[in-house]
């Protein structure tokens, strides 16, 4: 197991690779989230000044 972590010498380039590809990953998940809760709030705010005008 360990000279599979090690991975014949360059486990810190293959793991770091790892580790900047999962936060990446992440900070797109986290800002499409945020986004879609944007879009969603003002969608609703849209919405019911509509309701309100008719």
């Amino acid at each position: 197991m360990m000279e599979f972590l090690h991975m014949g010498g360059y486990a810190g380039y293959i793991w770091s690779s790892y580790g900047i590809v999962m936060v990446v990953l992440l900070l797109n998940l986290f800002f499409s989230w945020r986004r879609h809760q944007t879009v969603l709030r003002r969608l609703k705010q849209l919405h019911s000044s509509g309701n309100n005008e008719s």
